[in-house]
């Protein structure tokens, strides 16, 4: 038995030596060899093997000793990094060849606010790109439109002021069964087409001034707020008796105009008219008032300003006393 024991350390002395030697391939065909960890029964101790002439060379490489683990009945131990595990492709996929664009896509414009975004004419970009859409508002102010722009079905509030527009057409509005109010201020409007605004049964405010105006369209009879303050406005370019027919005007601002005269007769809703800084040299007795009807009383209009204009109000006693109020301007 001596005898054995150290022929089996005479050939561990060489063995050892010359592991570091060994090539890479071999030195991983021996570790393949080797039994999987947590099977505790096939790694053997130095110990418990026997050794022999003829085995000798079946010895375990002690060399690699620190790197075995005998887990026994524990599983092994599992090392968390912060990379996500591999995503696992099924034998179908890994062979699918990988799928190329078409050559020939087919494009769907994108659609905002209900409206088919088509390019406007301006800037080549669809509307609600160049405006600002929200809900049912358009914003277009200060963008430099020299026209109306392709607005969205459902549009309530259009305002686009501080532009360069200067003819509003019939088609400009066309279908847009919604439009509460439009505000064009401070743009360079000199015409607008006389059926541009008439179909618009929903239109309450038309905001009109700082323009170039001198003639007014048919106007929609559901209108209760019209302001066309500081245009060329003549009265020879607003149709003969153009506001009778809106029932629900209520104010009425026209200032800062060219007019000669107070184009009435004006309904019975009507609560304020600004007419100041006119041409306004005279006045008809039933502008205001019903000549015959000397008990009428007209209570809702008490705002009433003609201040530089031309006229001696003094003169004209008869056409405004059914009104609550004076009328503003010069009485000398």
């Amino acid at each position: 038995m001596r005898l054995l024991a150290f022929l089996s350390l005479l050939a561990l002395v060489p063995q050892e030596a010359g592991t570091a030697s060994f090539p890479t391939k071999e030195r991983k065909r021996r570790e393949e060899q080797m039994p999987e960890e947590g099977d505790a029964s096939e790694v053997l101790p130095l110990g418990n093997h026997v050794l022999s002439p003829d085995n000798y060379d079946e010895v375990i490489d002690l060399s690699n000793f620190e790197e075995l683990t005998d887990y026994g009945d524990q599983p092994p131990e599992v090392k968390v990094t912060s990379l996500a595990p591999a995503t696992r492709i099924s034998p179908t996929e890994s062979t699918a060849a990988p799928k190329t664009p078409s050559s020939n896509p087919t494009m769907t414009r994108p659609t905002t606010a209900g409206l088919t975004l088509s390019s406007q004419p301006n800037h080549g970009l669809p509307t609600c790109l160049v405006c600002v859409c929200l809900g049912s508002s358009v914003y277009c102010d200060d963008i430099d439109l020299e026209d109306i722009p392709p607005l969205p079905r459902r549009t309530a509030y259009l305002y686009a002021r501080f532009n360069r527009i200067s003819h509003i057409r019939a088609e400009d509005f066309e279908g847009l069964t919604k439009l509460k109010r439009i505000d064009l201020s401070s743009n360079l409007i000199s015409y607008i087409d006389n059926n541009a605004f008439c179909l618009l049964h929903a239109l309450r405010d038309l905001i009109l001034p700082e323009n170039l105006l001198e003639a007014l369209p048919v106007l929609p009879t559901g209108i209760e707020i019209l302001d066309v303050r500081l245009n060329r406005l003549r009265s020879s370019g607003i149709q003969p008796a153009a506001f009778r027919a809106l029932e629900k005007l209520r104010f009425l601002y026209l200032s800062d105009n060219l007019l000669d005269s107070i184009p009435g007769p004006f309904p019975l809703s009507l609560r304020s008219l600004h007419l100041q800084n006119n041409l306004i040299e005279t006045m008809q007795r039933d502008v205001f008032c019903d000549p015959e009807e000397h008990k009428y009383t007209r209570r809702q209009l008490e705002d009433i300003r003609l201040d530089g204009n031309p006229i001696n109000l003094s003169l004209f006693p008869s056409a405004y006393f059914c009104l609550p109020r004076l009328p503003i301007g010069c009485f000398t």
